[in-house]
C-alpha cells in the first residue's frame, strides 16, 4: 500500500510514536521506513569569532542526530522493518519544509509522524510542524500523539 514511509524523528516521545505507528503499516507490507532527522544549525556569527564554540556546539549537535537517528533504527530493527536513514542540515528553515520536500525526493508515498498535541497559547507559542507538514504535503500525513499519562 505504502512502499516507502517518511518517518521524521526527533528523539522525543512523540516522535516515537509516530515511528511505532508506521512500523505498524510498514512491517505486514514489508515497506521502508526514511528515518528523517533535520538538525538546525545556528547561523553562522558575521563578527568572526574562534570558532571553538561553534566547533564544540557543531560536534554536539551531529552526536546527538547521531543518536536520534541510531536510536529510531533500533526500534525499526526490533520492529522487523527495512529502513533507510537521511540526515538533513538547516539553518534556520522550519523543520516541516525538509519534511515536505523529503518525503517527494525520497518518493515516499505516506509520512508518519507524532505530534505533542499542544493547544491553546502553547501552540500558538511553538507552532505545530505536524500541522504545517499536513497543509502542505502532497501525499498523505499520518499523524500519532502519545497516550496522556495518568497523573
Amino acid at each position: 500500500m505504502y512502499p516507502r514511509i517518511l518517518v521524521p524523528v526527533d528523539g522525543s516521545e512523540a516522535s516515537r510514536c509516530g515511528l511505532a505507528e508506521a512500523i505498524r503499516l510498514a512491517a505486514p507490507e514489508r515497506s521502508t521506513l526514511v528515518l528523517l532527522h533535520v538538525v538546525d544549525l545556528p547561523p553562522a556569527s558575521p563578527h568572526g569569532t574562534d570558532g571553538v564554540g561553534r566547533e564544540q556546539l557543531m560536534a554536539l549537535l551531529a552526536r546527538r542526530a547521531r543518536e536520534t537517528l541510531d536510536s529510531a533504527v533500533d526500534q525499526a530493527r526490533a520492529g522487523g522493518v527495512p529502513h533507510e536513514t537521511v540526515l538533513v542540515e538547516s539553518t534556520g528553515a522550519p523543520a516541516c519544509e525538509a519534511i515536505v520536500d523529503h518525503a517527494v525526493l525520497q518518493g515516499c508515498a505516506l509520512i508518519a509522524m507524532g505530534s505533542h498535541g499542544r493547544r491553546g497559547m502553547r501552540r500558538l507559542a511553538m507552532g505545530s510542524d505536524a500541522e504545517q507538514v499536513v497543509r502542505r504535503a502532497t501525499v498523505p500525513v499520518l499523524v500519532a500523539k502519545p497516550q496522556p499519562q495518568p497523573v
